[in-house]
């Protein structure tokens, strides 16, 4: 009979240890969970929960209904702007990814000198306004902006078109441009850690790059990939800035009805159910996400 070999000193003490040692919940309760709870969760059901109210002159009414829900999804102009956010939101998602992949993999994988220089540029511009970034948006597509001083210098045009400007092509650049860093830092991280001997190992197995960017690096690099545009996706369904500073009369999004009925309309309870489709769309995209597995695993 196979005797049981008795543990060391070493595994008693490490054992002792263990058991004395606090679990990861605990240790996240007095910091980061705790901001969580009071300063998010807390406020987003209190949010939810004017959803199921309603409003007489002006006066929340605290007494359950599903009127707003009702209304939303029965009224032809609400079902509009969601549809066109969540367009604008994909559109936008998918133009970032396309612009800033090539890019990210160029700082991770060919630049060997001035990276961290390189890095700041793309990060610079966050540190300006938003405002500040949708104002210059307006000089550059304005009646008296650059690109149609540009025209016009050029001759393409006779007249300053006014077709740049309040509409959805001014938002779509905008949104683009102000989203695209939190596009390219994912990727960036990701592609760094991608070993260059599996991109070697590729090649040496005869993949042409083609080959290569579709079986080897697209695959280790779908965090990255789902990580920016879950940002740009979000940022993108919530804004209310940029609709109503570059957008037209046609072009309203849901953050810019939230943002009405919470102000001049003072109707609360349509206003959080408004917020609703943002979160349903914001969770499915986590929820196909997780689905896949990938999201938060690293490429090492």
């Amino acid at each position: 009979m196979a005797s049981i070999a008795a543990p060391t000193s070493e595994q008693t003490i490490a054992a002792a240890r263990s058991e004395r040692r606090p679990g990861g919940l605990w240790l996240l309760l007095p910091g980061p969970l705790g901001w969580m709870v009071f300063f998010y969760l807390v406020p987003l059901v209190i949010l939810l929960v004017h959803a199921f109210w309603s409003v007489d002159y002006l006066t929340i009414q605290r007494t359950f209904t599903l009127e707003n829900f009702r209304t939303l999804l029965t009224n032809d102009l609400y079902l509009r702007v969601l549809g066109r956010t969540a367009a604008m939101a994909a559109v936008v998602t998918l133009a970032d990814l396309c612009l800033a992949f090539p890019l990210a993999y160029f700082l991770a994988k060919r630049v060997t000198k001035h990276r961290e220089l390189l890095l700041l540029l793309v990060i610079f511009p966050l540190w300006s306004s938003y405002l500040i970034r949708v104002f210059a948006w307006k000089t550059i597509l304005g009646t008296n902006g650059i690109l149609n001083s540009f025209l016009l210098t050029v001759g393409v045009i006779d007249q300053p078109a006014t077709a740049f400007l309040y509409s959805k092509t001014a938002m779509f650049l905008t949104f683009s441009q102000v989203w695209l860093p939190f596009m390219i830092l994912p990727l960036f991280t990701v592609l760094d850690r991608l070993p260059n001997s599996f991109i070697e190992a590729a090649s040496d197995l005869g993949a042409n790059p083609w080959r290569t960017f579709r079986s080897v690096i697209l695959p280790l690099s779908l965090p990255g990939i789902l990580a920016g545009s879950l940002s740009v996706f979000s940022l993108t369904l919530g804004d209310y800035i940029t609709p109503t500073l570059l957008g037209g009369p046609g072009d309203q999004m849901i953050g810019r009805l939230v943002a009405d009925n919470f102000g001049m309309s003072n109707n609360w309870p349509l206003g959080a159910t408004l917020v609703v489709p943002i979160l349903v769309l914001v969770s499915l995209f986590i929820a196909v996400a997780n689905r896949f597995g990938a999201l938060g695993r690293t490429a090492a």
